[in-house]
């Protein structure tokens, strides 16, 4: 989560790197803003998605790698940047790829379509928060730090994840919304019982937790986590042919697609889209993602809203070491 004016962000193609190992068919993406969580903007994530259909055409990739550059792999999308540019009345424009040649009238901003049209839109592969879904080759997410709504979105999609053992997973949304758009995915690959736990509580889990969910294949100290990636990308690399996996993973989407999977983002969307009917409880005031709190400041916001849980189930690496 940033505070940063939009104008001064860094283009898409200096946040999101793509290279290619041809020797060995490995590529790798790379999210490249630590000084930012690796925070990606609109166009950044439609950059995200557009490389990942690259690749999954590409004879020269066999294994997509993910990582993020810094401590963290990232603690999500960059609110500053949706929120600013929602109240320009750019946002929809720049998420949906039209230009100012584009002869098309959007709904206004009070329109109920206005939202629903965005959340909707997630559950796109083009809008990059669910792109890894139609990926027919073998993709390895590397975590570290913060692993944080839309890279967690990465997590719930990736065929196999290495973390760091410092990892943390989870979404801030489940304290500031409520909804998110891999939800379904999440609870179907974590166990219902324990994402239920995620979501009422809002707590991130460790990468320990996650592994003993099955829902991250190896935990290594931070020394070796390159070097456990690279171990994995070179079997997948070394392993079947490319049509034997693209064949893999139709068999793995067929079974997505019959535990529901792409219903389920539009059903969050749904979710999230009458999310400004809700009403806050009477008793007691609720940190919202809402221009008052981004005007006051969202980080501040968001520290104070941690203190009322326990430390460790705090959102915050900092606020985690406090009493």
């Amino acid at each position: 989560m940033t505070r940063e004016n939009p104008t001064e962000v860094p283009p898409p193609e200096e946040i999101i790197l793509y290279e290619k190992d041809r020797e060995n068919r490995i590529a790798t993406i790379t999210f490249n803003r630590p000084e930012h969580l690796n925070a990606p903007t609109i166009g950044a994530r439609r950059r995200y998605g557009d490389l990942i259909f690259k690749a999954s055409l590409d004879d020269d990739v066999k294994v997509l790698v993910i990582r993020g550059e810094g401590e963290d792999l990232g603690s999500g999308a960059d609110l500053d940047e949706l929120m600013a540019k929602r109240a320009d009345g750019q946002a929809l424009r720049e998420e949906f790829g039209l230009d100012e040649d584009d002869d098309v009238t959007l709904p206004p901003a009070k329109n109920y379509r206005n939202g629903a049209s965005l959340v909707q839109w997630y559950a796109d592969p083009r809008a990059g928060c669910r792109s890894l879904q139609d990926f027919k080759k073998v993709s390895i997410l590397e975590v570290k730090g913060y692993c944080y709504g839309w890279h967690f979105y990465q997590a719930a999609d990736a065929d196999l994840i290495v973390s760091s053992d410092d990892a943390l997973f989870g979404h801030p949304a489940f304290r500031y919304v409520g909804y998110a758009p891999r939800m379904w995915q999440w609870a179907t690959t974590m166990g219902l019982r324990k994402f239920q736990e995620m979501v009422f509580t809002g707590r991130p889990f460790t990468a320990s937790e996650m592994a003993d969910l099955n829902f991250v294949n190896s935990v290594v100290p931070r020394d070796e986590l390159e070097a456990e990636t690279a171990k994995y990308a070179m079997a997948c690399a070394n392993n079947l042919p490319t049509d034997t996996i693209f064949m893999q993973k139709v068999f793995f989407e067929i079974m997505k697609q019959q535990q529901g999977e792409h219903m389920g983002s539009l059903m969050s969307g749904w979710l999230e889209s009458m999310t400004g009917s809700l009403r806050p409880d009477a008793d007691r005031s609720v940190t919202k993602l809402d221009k008052e709190t981004m005007d006051s400041g969202l980080n501040k916001a968001v520290k104070g809203n941690d203190r009322n849980f326990p430390p460790e189930w705090r959102l915050s690496k900092s606020g985690r070491e406090q009493p």
